[in-house]
């Protein structure tokens, strides 16, 4: 079976994770949509509502009967903080062992992939899936870490640029606009 893992922070999860889960819901068996509690990367204020985006992401998912193969996770909050992704993906494998796991990330993410904690043993034990992102040449970005080890695994995504992200609809809603044309 080939399982996605899609983690993150999904404050709030909108039409951009929507389309990046029914592309994966077309090409994998099994999505696991990872709520994080909290990115090791981001501002710790963002675990004070990991339980609301859990049950967020739940509530969408239950409302698009579409994304058949999707099933949101809540494995990192069970995992000792902090909730590096290689624990995750090693857990997750621990979970089906027999089958085979890509991370999927976006252009953005790998720009800066190589301030991972373990992003070596990541690239070598995992396949990583990238999804285009604006003002990313994931093109370049991915020739750059073969370059480092043609061994590692890295899949550019063939699928449209997701032109929104979660920071740009929280400022949004700071500046009152509206969002909901935004909203999953």
């Amino acid at each position: 079976m080939r399982i996605a893992v899609y983690s993150g922070s999904f404050d709030p999860l909108h039409i951009g994770h929507l389309t990046i889960l029914a592309y994966l819901n077309q090409h994998f068996d099994k999505v696991l949509l990872v709520v994080s509690p909290r990115n090791p990367f981001k501002d710790a204020s963002k675990a004070d509502n990991a339980l609301e985006r859990l049950e967020a992401a739940r509530d969408v998912i239950r409302r698009h009967p579409e994304l058949g193969n999707i099933e949101v996770s809540d494995i990192e909050f069970t995992l000792d903080a902090p909730q590096y992704t290689y624990r995750t993906l090693d857990a997750i494998h621990k979970k089906y062992p027999l089958d085979d796991i890509t991370l999927v990330i976006g252009g953005d993410n790998l720009a800066v992939f190589n301030q991972w904690r373990c992003y070596q043993h990541i690239l070598l034990d995992y396949s990583v899936l990238v999804y285009p992102r604006k003002s990313y040449d994931c093109v370049k970005l991915r020739d750059t870490f073969l370059r480092e080890n043609p061994d590692y695994h890295i899949t550019l995504a063939n699928m449209p640029l997701v032109n929104i992200s979660s920071t740009e609809i929280r400022e949004a809603l700071l500046k009152g606009e509206n969002i909901d044309k935004w909203l999953a």
